[in-house]
């Protein structure tokens, strides 16, 4: 154990490991899929979801029933945050270039971004339907330019879309939209059924059966990463309102009993009365039942000696989200290193990036902000190279090329650098 710091409260670390019953699961759902496409949803869609559809293609006239179910001030709503997405993410855009240039006589090199074809997307329903979803997995595909955007979200009990759900897919910029949930979505856009098209690249967030789904699609398709519960880390000190760090934690606590919320801080009065807090704020929650138990299962109070320690603690833990509730937050920023997102000063809560201000929602969890970042343009961009060489170049470079194949034995490829030596040959 580490001397330096002391647990107030504290749980074992989790990590991303599926059970293995859900992985056998997922497996036959896929597989399923493969087999025999829209039959095999229809069959799916009733036996998880209990609805029958006739088509799992949305059609534009439930688009119609879901703009007309919302008033005009839940369509602003919408509206707002999904400008707010595009504003962010065409400003990355404007940072992610390519570039050509002669790099010796006659040897030009560079590279091209351009977008993947067909995107597919995944909205999740689950405990809450996420209306912020479709902004943070659509729009930056729009953004990036793909011709084709692939989107699914699973049914009501009534068989159709939550209307603010499918109002944010369709404004988004979805091209089509179709109602189906689960391990059997992430099927079908990977592999394409008679009413699905296969997609390069499916993302979004998703419960365990959609997540271990992606796993097993990741090779015939690209996907954006593996994620868990959501999960945050407050670091804070006696300069933070006790109160409000409480309100910030049980935001991310009653996602989901399995979501995790860390407080991190140097002042043992502010963790203590943070504790109370929550005790105090948690019976006047709606979602008290599943804030509990999150908190009593997954929360945890680390006490550090300083706020170094604490920046350390932090990329030790490599959490989704990473909140500093310090006058000077941005004295921390150099140190900081693994996060999905980060949120500085007393006036940045989470909630904000999940759901207006801009930034991408779709964030890393489970140590995995160690090695990758979240969603963001790039996710539907590739990067690709290209080089051209004159006669002058090819002669230049091959006899480098040709002693390389020598050390490994690749004789055909000395051959094909050998055939360039020849300055003169300009074809």
């Amino acid at each position: 154990m580490d001397d330096s710091i002391t647990y107030l409260k504290e749980t074992s670390r989790p990590s991303l490991e599926i059970p293995q019953e859900v992985t056998d699961s997922v497996s036959e759902i896929v597989g399923d899929v493969r087999r025999r496409g829209d039959e095999a949803l229809a069959e799916l869609t009733r036996r998880f979801d209990d609805v029958e559809r006739d088509s799992v293609v949305v059609s534009d006239e439930e688009i119609r029933r879901a703009h007309g179910a919302l008033s005009a001030e839940d369509r602003e709503t919408i509206d707002h945050t999904i400008g707010n997405v595009r504003e962010f993410h065409e400003e990355q855009r404007e940072h992610v270039e390519g570039f050509e240039r002669e790099f010796e006589p006659g040897i030009t090199m560079g590279q091209r971004v351009v977008p993947i074809e067909t995107a597919g997307v995944y909205v999740p329903g689950g405990r809450y339907p996420l209306v912020a979803s479709p902004a943070m997995t659509i729009v930056p595909a729009v953004v990036a330019g793909v011709d084709r955007i692939v989107a699914c979200a699973p049914p009501q009990s009534d068989g159709t879309i939550q209307p603010a759900q499918l109002y944010a897919m369709d404004r988004a910029g979805a091209d089509e939209i179709y109602c189906v949930g689960g391990a059997q979505a992430i099927a079908a856009m990977a592999y394409g059924t008679e009413s699905v098209p296969s997609a390069d690249v499916v993302t979004g967030p998703g419960n365990v059966f959609t997540t271990e789904a992606k796993r097993q699609v990741f090779g015939h398709v690209g996907i954006d990463f593996l994620a868990g519960p959501t999960e945050v880390l407050i670091i804070a000190d006696a300069s933070a309102d006790p109160a409000l760090v409480a309100t910030d934690v049980l935001a991310q606590a009653e996602h989901d009993p399995d979501s995790r919320a860390v407080l991190v801080t140097d002042d043992e009065t502010l963790a203590r009365e943070t504790m109370e807090a929550i005790e105090e704020q948690l019976p006047s929650l709606p979602t008290e039942e599943t804030a509990r138990s999150c908190w009593e299962a997954n929360g945890e109070v680390v006490l550090t000696p300083d706020l170094d320690r604490a920046v350390e603690v932090a990329n030790e833990y490599a959490m989704e989200h990473l909140q500093v509730m310090t006058d000077r937050p941005r004295e921390l920023v150099e140190g900081l290193r693994n996060y999905g997102s980060l949120f500085l000063g007393h006036h940045s809560p989470v909630v904000f990036g999940d759901k207006a201000v801009g930034t991408n929602h779709c964030l890393p969890t489970l140590e995995v902000a160690k090695y990758s970042g979240g969603i963001w343009v790039g996710t539907y961009l590739k990067t690709i190279t290209h080089q051209q060489l004159t006669a002058e170049g090819a002669a230049s470079i091959a006899p480098w090329a040709a002693d390389i194949c020598d050390l490994e034995g690749t004789i055909a490829h000395k051959r094909s650098a050998e055939a360039r030596m020849d300055p003169s040959d300009d074809r």
